[in-house]
């Protein structure tokens, strides 16, 4: 196989990171072409020290090349010279990644560890109050229950304790040494050779420090207000018809079967996760090597081969990573044992869930690996009859929408399930749209929205300035659920008007079944989104009454304003169509206070409504002081810091 063969001549003027690695592969490739060959044939003795004396000539010839001693053409000692400045410019951002990783690595995961134990431990007396009230004062649960949830509620924080704290620390020392690294590779990204070098330096240096403060405000969101309001919500949620009544019986049978699901399942979790460990660690080195030497899957691009690269050197490091993912879920798995003991009425049952739990976790394993299809492990039946999940009552309703719209023939399961056998290239994958891009949109179409209701007079500084001060959202509804729902429906009936197939984002960007982000989370509000837009769309929704859906979704939480507000609505006379809009809009409002509870959701919204003050603030004094526009602006920045409660 020759050196530099003509599929080079491309990326030697190009990414030269991508030159250097294949490079390597076909040196990789020829060695081991060269070691089968010497198995098949007799090797005189005195042939390695020869081998030895030819090498040490060849080196003194290269070198004399090197300083211009012997004379060459000119194309192989460019070549040669670019080949020696890939080899240098990968092991410079190797070492340089590794340098930032040691200097900056330790000050971003403490700030992440103790910012998060930080909150932890100070919301633990809160949250057990919190947790505890509302045990005792929701109507979900009868007494029984209620004395069960009491009951292990003591050993359900320590686990709480226990595992927070630990993850903590783990995603700190992950995050702190990882991020500044990888950020090493990815300035090779850019084209320019300057440009390289300065982002080799400076990337994920100050960024890592910014990121963690971002994660440890993100998780303080979580644990002050999204804990709170769900369970503000299940305070105020009516008693459940469906829920059976917990016998004082049971309430042992529970604790019990909980206790014996961690016991079964923390060993033999942790046990089955060392010993296809091994098998784990050489089976991606192959398929990653393999990858590299037929430049398939992560290699096939350029800009990804740096990444793909370092992956190869940090995979034990990911296998270790597996393990301890593992042994945090076993005990999850372990507790709802005793779940299965309350729906199922049996203490046997939920034993068999705690055996059965074993098998499924190996037999999962042996199919992330492609080992034997199944489980040697015992697998009872800890179910009386199958229960209906939401996925599969979400893939019928998309099937009897598709019996009527041939047009969404296409669409992909509600449930993904990846395909590990054949990977994806980077072209494929750049059409799908990313989280990151629904993030922005969403908080996008907010921002142009609210300026549309300022500009109106529908919501005035005052509410921006009560939702920044509010300590929670239902002190200013109308900025909190009222504005996000509002430009919610307007996204929707903005697809429906084009005809789209999904959901029409702004900048016309579509999210469909097949281009949407492959995220569970996603997964779970995606296709309820998609449902309501159908509903919507059947109808027929005249333009007085998608006006009187848009004034109850902004103002139902104040009447007066609600009947004041003269937007052309239209009142339906009929009282089906009127219960039909007022479902819509319940159903919109409920999926706005799910999405509120999500991470980073609050931070970004907060900056969307400092946005908005800004602008309110500059619309106002604009008629006084419209020549100078930037005092206008910093000192609208300063009053929002002066209201900003951080």
């Amino acid at each position: 196989m020759p050196l530099f063969s003509s599929k080079h001549k491309y990326f030697f003027f190009g990414d030269h990171v991508a030159a250097g690695t294949f490079l390597l592969s076909d040196i990789i490739s020829s060695s081991f072409i060269s070691l089968k060959l010497l198995r098949r044939i007799k090797i005189p003795v005195g042939f390695f020290p020869a081998s030895f004396s030819v090498a040490r000539f060849f080196f003194h010839f290269s070198l004399q090349v090197f300083i211009g001693k012997i004379n060459m053409p000119a194309e192989p000692l460019k070549a040669c010279l670019k080949t020696l400045y890939v080899i240098f410019a990968f092991c410079s951002a190797l070492c340089l990644g590794a340098l930032k990783s040691l200097l900056v690595g330790p000050i971003a995961g403490l700030i992440l560890i103790i910012g998060n134990v930080g909150v932890i431990l100070g919301l633990f007396p809160p949250h057990v109050v919190w947790t505890a009230y509302t045990i005792i004062k929701t109507n979900r649960f009868d007494a029984p229950l209620k004395v069960a949830f009491l009951l292990g509620l003591p050993a359900l924080f320590g686990i709480w304790l226990g595992l927070s704290i630990a993850a903590s620390v783990l995603v700190g020392a992950g995050y702190g040494f990882f991020t500044p690294w990888v950020s090493a590779f990815e300035a090779f990204r850019h084209d320019d050779e300057s440009k390289k070098f300065f982002h080799c330096i400076v990337d994920g240096t100050w960024g890592t420090v910014k990121g963690s403060c971002t994660v440890v405000r993100d998780f303080a969101d979580i644990c002050y207000h999204s804990y709170p309001l769900f369970l503000k919500e299940l305070r105020e949620s009516p008693s459940s018809e469906g829920l059976e009544p917990l016998r004082f019986i049971h309430v042992p049978g529970c604790i019990i079967a909980g206790l014996v699901g961690l016991i079964v399942e923390i060993p033999l979790y942790v046990a089955i996760a060392v010993v296809k460990s091994p098998y784990m660690l050489f089976k991606g080195w192959q398929r990653l090597i393999h990858d590299l030497i037929s430049r398939e899957g992560p290699f096939l691009e350029t800009a990804c081969i740096p990444i793909a690269g370092l992956t190869i050197l940090v995979w034990p490091l990911i296998v270790i990573g597996s393990i301890i993912m593992a042994i945090f879920s076993s005990f999850f798995i372990g507790l709802y044992a005793s779940v299965i003991v309350y729906q199922e009425r049996s203490f046997k049952r939920g034993i068999s869930y705690a055996i059965a739990m074993v098998a499924e976790f190996d037999e999962y394993t042996n199919d992330w690996l492609y080992l034997r299809e199944g489980s040697i492990l015992p697998k009872p039946r800890y179910r009386k009859k199958k229960v209906s999940s939401s996925s599969e009552l979400s893939i019928g309703q998309r099937s009897s929408i598709q019996g009527k719209f041939s047009s969404v023939s296409t669409e992909a399961p509600a449930i993904h399930v990846p395909s590990l056998p054949s990977s994806r290239s980077v072209r494929e994958a750049i059409h799908e749209v990313k989280m990151v891009q629904v993030w922005g949109s969403m908080m996008s179409s907010c921002e142009t929205r609210g300026k549309e209701l300022l500009d109106a007079s529908v919501i005035t500084s005052a509410d921006l300035y009560a939702w920044l001060k509010a300590k929670n959202g239902n002190e200013a509804p109308i900025v909190d659920i009222g504005l996000p729902c509002y430009s919610f429906l307007q996204t929707i009936l903005y697809s429906i008007k084009a005809g789209s197939n999904g959901l029409l984002l702004v900048d016309d960007l579509e999210i469909t079944y097949l281009n949407r982000p492959q995220d569970r989370l996603l997964d779970w509000f995606f296709q309820p989104i998609m449902v309501l837009k159908e509903q919507i769309r059947v109808i027929h929704l005249e333009e007085g009454e998608a006006r009187f859906l848009e004034k109850v979704v902004l103002l139902r939480s104040n009447t007066q304003r609600l009947k004041a507000w003269e937007n052309g609505s239209l009142i339906p006379q009929d009282a089906l169509r009127a219960a039909q809009i007022e479902g819509i809009s319940r159903r919109m409002v409920g999926m706005i206070r799910s999405v509120a509870k999500l991470p980073t959701y609050r931070r970004k919204f907060r900056q969307v409504v400092k946005e908005l003050i800004i602008y309110a603030v500059a619309k106002e004094d604009s008629s006084k002081l419209i020549s100078n526009p930037p005092t206008i602006r910093s000192a609208s920045a300063r009053v929002v810091a002066s209201v900003e409660i951080v």
